[in-house]
């Protein structure tokens, strides 16, 4: 077992590798024999039940459309849904830099269904203005900051964010979203050395999904664990069951306490599983044994929490199936709106960099609008 500082909770030997690992639910959903269960308020593991619901119908619904040609890229995120909803634990202040693939982290901060459908399509109500390719969602309005394509742009954002909040005095801390194959970048190393140095109120959460596109989790490092990258940096680092809600929400809590009380960052390992190919253009039967997925569905996130529901009472089957009709006739109002919008208008590209537009670029934009336009056949 590797030597992996941790915060206080009571961790176990994971069943998939052996290593140190915090669960609190077995992979059926039972409570596991005398482990701390975290005090969750019940509306709270509701919307959080109901919003991993909707993430799930919704991804199923996307990556169809775009099998049909009305997208041009999707990423789902079946098996990953609990990892998304450690934002349940922060307050509205907090600051939250996603990568591409935490749908539930949005929708949990009030992001909409036609804001995520506008995006998608890129209409003239998408967010940002069809500048970004699908699902690089924006909203600074709820302190979700851009996606971006690279994989660790986010990473030293985060760290400085935090920073900026303990030097105004706040108790705000900013948490980061990332792969483990962006452990590899640079901007992972550099963001925690500094979040580290400065002791910023920063959490860094690692999901561990096994896989960088093709290449497996055993081959992007030598170190047994991601979160033991944390204690070489000056920081606890955690590895949680990331299909575990409640092992989560329990690991986030640490987490945070410390970052507010001053004490610095936190580096979390969330070990989960893709159980479905990076993207929509990607394609795991050419590089994954076809049984590797088969373990993880048994251990899946819904289901788990579905049966602790259950056995809480704070689960039915009825509101299940009415929930997931209500979502299906959603997404089909929401992205018959957004297919019926236009595109945004073409003068918007030289808007949102400067307070007042400078002369180059007012001649720029006078040139392109007088010339003639031609339809682009896919629509464009």
């Amino acid at each position: 077992m590797v030597a992996t500082k941790t915060l206080s909770g009571d961790s176990q030997r994971s069943p998939i590798d052996g290593e140190e690992l915090r669960r609190v639910l077995d992979d059926n959903g039972n409570v596991l024999p005398g482990v701390t269960v975290p005090k969750v308020a019940p509306e709270t593991l509701k919307k959080i039940f109901d919003t991993m619901l909707m993430v799930r119908v919704l991804d199923d619904r996307m990556m169809r459309i775009q099998r049909q040609g009305k997208l041009g890229f999707y990423m789902k995120s079946l098996g990953e849904e609990a990892t998304h909803f450690a934002v349940a634990a922060l307050r509205p202040s907090d600051w939250v830099f996603p990568s591409y693939r935490e749908q539930g982290a949005w929708f949990y901060r009030g992001y909409t269904l036609d804001m995520f459908l506008n995006q998608l399509f890129g209409n003239v109500q998408d967010p940002i203005k069809g500048r970004q390719m699908p699902v690089h969602h924006s909203a600074n309005w709820l302190n979700l900051v851009s996606v971006s394509s690279p994989v660790g742009t986010q990473i030293p954002q985060a760290a400085g964010v935090a920073h900026a909040a303990k030097l105004q005095g706040k108790d705000d801390v900013a948490v980061a979203y990332f792969g483990e194959g962006t452990s590899s970048t640079g901007e992972f190393h550099v963001a925690l050395n500094f979040a580290a140095a400065y002791k910023s109120p920063a959490i860094f959460i690692c999901r561990n999904n096994g896989w960088a596109i093709s290449v497996p989790s055993s081959t992007q490092t030598a170190a047994k664990t991601y979160a033991s990258k944390g204690v070489g940096y000056g920081m606890p680092g955690i590895r949680v069951d990331g299909n575990d809600i409640l092992a989560i929400l329990q690991v986030m809590n640490e987490a945070t306490a410390r970052a507010r009380a001053g004490e610095g960052p936190t580096l979390i390992e969330m070990l989960t599983y893709r159980v479905e190919g990076h993207s929509s253009s990607d394609d795991p039967s050419v590089y994954r044994d076809p049984n590797e997925p088969a373990p993880w569905i048994k251990r899946d996130p819904l289901n788990r929490l579905r049966n602790y529901m259950k056995l809480e009472g704070l689960w039915s089957e009825a509101h299940e199936k009415a929930l997931t009709e209500r979502y299906n006739t959603e997404i089909t109002e929401a992205m018959a709106r957004a297919e019926a919008l236009p595109p945004p208008d073409l003068d918007t590209l030289f808007e949102d960099v400067y307070e007042e537009m400078p002369w180059h670029l007012r001649e720029q934009k006078e040139w392109l609008m007088a010339q003639g336009r031609t339809k682009s056949p896919h629509q464009h």
